[in-house]
Parts: C-alpha cells; sequence; structure tokens
C-alpha cells in the first residue's frame, strides 16, 4: 500500500481530485511519521489540532470539486526562524519570550495559507540559524535520518529531517551561508535558494543581504511547486524583486541540451572527500549525456578571501540578536554564537566595508563567468554529515563551520541562485550532493538542470 505521507504534491492533487483519499488522511499519515521518528527531533512545534481542522476544511472542498488555492490541502512545514501567526517563533534561543504577542505570517507563510496549504508545524533550527549544524540551547540536536550519530545539518536542520522522512510534502528553510544546501545534502533531498529577493522576507533576517528563503522537498517539480506560491513580491520587504509572472512548471521538464556548464570539482584549493569527487564526476559526465555543453572551469573564487569577507560580514550581523541583551543572559546561549558575536561587535567599520567590497568583486567575477557558462557544477559538500554535536568536522584544522562548506557560501555573497541534489550514497551510508548555481535571477535554469537529473537518474527513497 502507498504510504500517503510520501506521496508527491502532484500526486496528492490527483488524490485528492479522485477522491482516492482525503487530506485528513494525508495530514494523519504525516503526523505518523513525526511521531515515529520523533528521535530525531525534526519540530520544535507540532500543531495537530490546528492542522487537522485545516484538512477538514480542505476535504470539505475537495468533496464538493471546488479546491480553493493550488496547495490546497497539501502538508507544509515551517522553519521555527518565520514568524507564524497563532504560533511562537523562538529561533532556537531561550531568550524570545514564547507568549509573543505572535499576530503576524511571514510572506514565504502567508502565500502557503492562501493557497490552503496544510501547516504541520515548526521545524527545529540553531540558535538564531548561526551555524550549519542542527542543534540549539532550546531544542537540542537534531538527527540525521540516514544516521542518528550525525547531524542534519544547518540551519534548515528540521526541515531537511521532515522532508526526507514523510513529515510533509513541502518545507520552508532559509540559506544565509548553506543553510538551505547543507542540510539538503547531509539528509539527501532537494533544496533551493532562490535568488535574493525572489521570496520575500519579513521580518528581515540579521543576516541581512546574506540571507535567502526557499523550499526544500523530495522532489524538484514540487519545490517548483512550491516556488509558484512563495515566489513574490510583499511591501513589508523592501529587497523583494518585482512580479514574477511565469510558471515555475512551465519549461521544468524542457531538459538542458545545449546549456552550457562550467564545471568545478575543487574551486582549484578545496580538498574534497574522493568518493564525493568521483560521484560528482560521473553527473558531470551524465550532464554530458544529456546534452549539455559540459567543460572544466573555476571561477574566479579566491576561497581564502571570500571565506574572510564571509566571516566578516556574518559575524558583524549575527551579532545582533545578542547584542541587545545583558551580557549576563548571554550564558543561556550557543557558546559559538556567543563567540560570533564577540568578534562581531570587535569588527570596524572598515572592515565590514572591506568585506562588501570583496562582495561586489566577487558578484563582477561571477558575471563574467556566466557570460560564457549558464550553470555552475560544483560539489555541494566536501564532505558527508557531521558528527552530531558538533560545530565542525575537523578540530585540528577547522575553526568555524564555514571551514567545512566551501561551495555554500561563496553564493551567499553573491545571491545566486543555486541548488543541492542528492547524486546516491557514500561508502559511509550517508547523502552525497552536487550544486547547480546559476546565473542571478536564471532560478528556473537550476531548477531545469536538477530535473534533469533528477528523472535521469532518480534517487533512492529517504530513510523511513
Amino acid at each position: 500500500m502507498t504510504d500517503l505521507a510520501f506521496l508527491s504534491v502532484r500526486e496528492l492533487l490527483e488524490g485528492y481530485a479522485r477522491k482516492a483519499f482525503s487530506p485528513v488522511e494525508v495530514a494523519r499519515a504525516c503526523f505518523a511519521r513525526i511521531a515515529a521518528r520523533a528521535d530525531l527531533n525534526a519540530f520544535c512545534l507540532v500543531d495537530q489540532d490546528r492542522a487537522t481542522a485545516e484538512a477538514r476544511a480542505s476535504e470539505a472542498r475537495w468533496s464538493k470539486g471546488a479546491p480553493h488555492g493550488t496547495l490546497d490541502g497539501v502538508p507544509a512545514t515551517i522553519k521555527d526562524l518565520l514568524v507564524t501567526s497563532g504560533w511562537p517563533t523562538l529561533r532556537g534561543s531561550k531568550h524570545v519570550d514564547p507568549k509573543g504577542p505572535w499576530t503576524e505570517d511571514a510572506p514565504a507563510v502567508a502565500r502557503l495559507r492562501e493557497a490552503n496549504a496544510v501547516l504541520l508545524g515548526k521545524t527545529t533550527t540553531p540558535e538564531f540559524g548561526w551555524k550549519g549544524i542542527g542543534d540549539s540551547p532550546l531544542t537540542g540536536i537534531t538527527r540525521n535520518p540516514w544516521d542518528p550519530s550525525r547531524t542534519a545539518g544547518g540551519s534548515s536542520a528540521g526541515a531537511a529531517v521532515a522532508a526526507a522522512c514523510g513529515m510533509g510534502a513541502l518545507h520552508v528553510g532559509t540559506d544565509g551561508g548553506g543553510s538551505i544546501r547543507m542540510p539538503a545534502g547531509f539528509c539527501g533531498i532537494f533544496g533551493i535558494k532562490p535568488s535574493f529577493g525572489r521570496v520575500a522576507a519579513y521580518p528581515a533576517s540579521p543576516a541581512g543581504l546574506l540571507a535567502h528563503i526557499g523550499p526544500m522537498a523530495r522532489t524538484v517539480e514540487d519545490a517548483a511547486r512550491m516556488m509558484e506560491v512563495i515566489a513574490r513580491p510583499d511591501d513589508r520587504d523592501p529587497f523583494a524583486l518585482p512580479p514574477d509572472k511565469g510558471s515555475w512548471l512551465l519549461d521544468l521538464d524542457k531538459g538542458i541540451a545545449g546549456l552550457r556548464v562550467g564545471y568545478s570539482p575543487r574551486f582549484k584549493t578545496a580538498t574534497v572527500d574522493p568518493e564525493i569527487a568521483r560521484a560528482v564526476d560521473d553527473a558531470a559526465k551524465l550532464l554530458a549525456e544529456l546534452g549539455a555543453v559540459v567543460e572544466p572551469a573555476d571561477p574566479d573564487i579566491d576561497l581564502a578571501q571570500a571565506r574572510e569577507a564571509f566571516h566578516t560580514l556574518w559575524c558583524a550581523s549575527l551579532a545582533r540578536p545578542l547584542k541587545a541583551l545583558p551580557r549576563a543572559a548571554w550564558t543561556h546561549s550557543d557558546p559559538g554564537l556567543v563567540a560570533t558575536t564577540e568578534h562581531g561587535l570587535s569588527l570596524s567599520a572598515q572592515a565590514y566595508l572591506d568585506a562588501d567590497a570583496y562582495r561586489s568583486a566577487l558578484t563582477q567575477a561571477m558575471l563574467r563567468f556566466h557570460r560564457r557558462y549558464d550553470l555552475l557544477l560544483t560539489p555541494q559538500l566536501p564532505i558527508t554529515a557531521v558528527v552530531a554535536g558538533r560545530d565542525v568536522a575537523d578540530p585540528a584544522t577547522q575553526s568555524y563551520w564555514i571551514d567545512w562548506t566551501p561551495f555554500t557560501y561563496p553564493f551567499n555573497l553573491t545571491r545566486q541562485p543555486a541548488a543541492s541534489v542528492p547524486i546516491g550514497r557514500h561508502s559511509d551510508g550517508l547523502p552525497m550532493a552536487l550544486q547547480f548555481v546559476g546565473r542571478p535571477y536564471e532560478d528556473r535554469v537550476v531548477l531545469r538542470a536538477a530535473r534533469a537529473f533528477e528523472r535521469a537518474r532518480p534517487w533512492a527513497m529517504p530513510p523511513g
């Protein structure tokens, strides 16, 4: 019998239309999955009563043959960095008052409600989303479904686990340095960081121009369907892009024949696990077989400079949440966030402006790269999932979480669309992934490439 919790959005909508099953049955199946894998700690809030009421209302509409909204009855989750009316948004921190008031929906949440998605609850995040590992002082460790001794990644930790384990079809994540792509890669699902401003944000993230909002799902098509709903402007976001009226599904299956792909296996200097390197090499060959023009090409990225610039901008930005609190209260925070805050407060305005100048220079370098190439192909992560509870993979050589993810944060600096695509399992049993990076605002090309790869090499059903 088909497990309702693992159906795609298309399968759900078609099943509702045929009356093969109802939104209430699907919601129940998702709640059963949440309960069955409670050990993974994907959720900080589950509202079964409210979600069931939403599912019953959807069921009534479908029974009359009058669904309303493109996601009517589809189960979805919200990362606990986005405000949600009626639910506390604690951001993984003990410093946020759960009493609220909680009266507003972030733009992405509002769009999902308008589409009549069924919101199941809120997924876990490290404190204020500060790192690429899935643990916080408030909610503890979120664990990898393929191996609970490993991290799910972060900061969209719970969203990745929920997607992998059938705890909803669609999941809202955020990405300030890889926070959609890293957990997607570690957990074996699809995730895309859209172009900055494509999905409106409110309230603004502490990470400012580094922070993106986007979908995480089990399939590329599901993510595209989610973009149809959430990729709309909102007048509360001063950086939101103008309306984009084209369908996100229209050219999704167009394929990649003729697209030029620049393949950079290491950014010249990054160290990549040999198995991951071979898997990405094989993926590059497959893309060529599908008709893409694939060439070795390293973009002009100096990882040492990129790291320094990102670290400066990140620490300055992420110092803001704790800055407003008495120092005595910092003892209740993640020690790594405290260290980040202290470093951020020590930075000069000139250091920040130097980092911002490098951000502009890197963006220009990537625009030059894309004069020749439609897409950049890289490993998404050079390693498989880090041991749970650790911020770095190798304490002897790494001092900050960005040191083990060289392929993600440069594209937060440039604000380009970038996606994580599963490419199989490592000999250690954990997922591996590649990354597609597109020209600014050409998110659809990134989705097309990911979809072409997915159709040619479907990834295995996520762990049960």
